[in-house]
């Protein structure tokens, strides 16, 4: 089965770092596309849509070349993006849906994202001084020792690739009105979140487990960026959970 990896707000899939590789090896008889959003990495010069079913439409033309069926791995925004794809998808494209410390409107917003967390996030969006700001968005997404190597790669990644204020505010915007369809798309799917996540409530993947009687598994005290604390363990939930889906 071929895999679409999707990030979350302002990051591109050179932020996953080594989890594709790990992926890969873990699955061999997989494949995995790890798919920028639009205002990011590949596409940072275009304009960013304001909602997610915008962002949902654009990520799709990206990936028409792969053959169906998908399964996604998705991150914080990237689950909002692939939750609207699951409920707008033809009959069988999406098979798998693995969700990572995300939101919805099923949850109330000082869930969605925490109190604590708002004026942070937006003075590190508006903040010039790139390396101090991806050090500092490290030091608030993960809940591991930030590695000087590791903030000097994303700040590269953001030279490189910058995503505009104005992007980084439509996103924004797309995930604080995104509210899923009603319908259960998938019989099953796998909610993975961290009772330690900074950003958003671990209870907003309880909220779609309890609407949809999916899987969840809660790490302890892991990050919002998940993959980058503890790949290890993500990988061993898919594991796990794909002959049960």
């Amino acid at each position: 089965m071929h895999w679409i990896l999707l990030r979350g707000l302002t990051r591109e899939q050179a932020h996953w770092g080594n989890f594709p590789a790990a992926l890969q090896s873990a699955f061999p008889g997989h494949r995995f596309h790890a798919v920028d959003l639009p205002g990011t990495g590949v596409h940072y010069r275009q304009d960013s849509p304001d909602t997610i079913e915008g962002i949902r439409r654009l990520v799709c033309r990206q990936v028409s070349h792969i053959p169906r069926p998908f399964g996604i791995i998705a991150l914080s925004m990237g689950g909002m993006v692939a939750l609207d794809w699951a409920q707008n998808a033809e009959l069988g494209e999406i098979q798998q849906l693995v969700m990572i410390n995300t939101s919805s409107g099923f949850s109330p917003p000082w869930q969605r994202m925490r109190p604590v967390a708002w004026p942070r996030v937006l003075r590190l969006l508006s903040r010039r001084e790139l390396f101090d700001r991806e050090r500092d968005l490290l030091h608030l997404t993960s809940n591991r020792p930030v590695p000087l190597d590791l903030a000097k790669r994303w700040y590269s990644i953001q030279r490189q690739r910058p995503v505009s204020l104005a992007n980084a505010f439509n996103q924004l915007r797309a995930a604080a009105r995104f509210t899923p369809a009603p319908h259960r798309p998938l019989p099953d799917a796998l909610l993975l979140a961290s009772r330690g996540d900074r950003i958003v409530h671990f209870k907003c993947s309880e909220a779609m487990e309890s609407r949809w009687q999916w899987t969840l598994r809660l790490h302890p005290d892991a990050g919002h960026d998940l993959p980058l604390d503890e790949p290890g363990w993500i990988l061993e939930q898919i594991r796990i959970w794909l002959p049960r889906s």
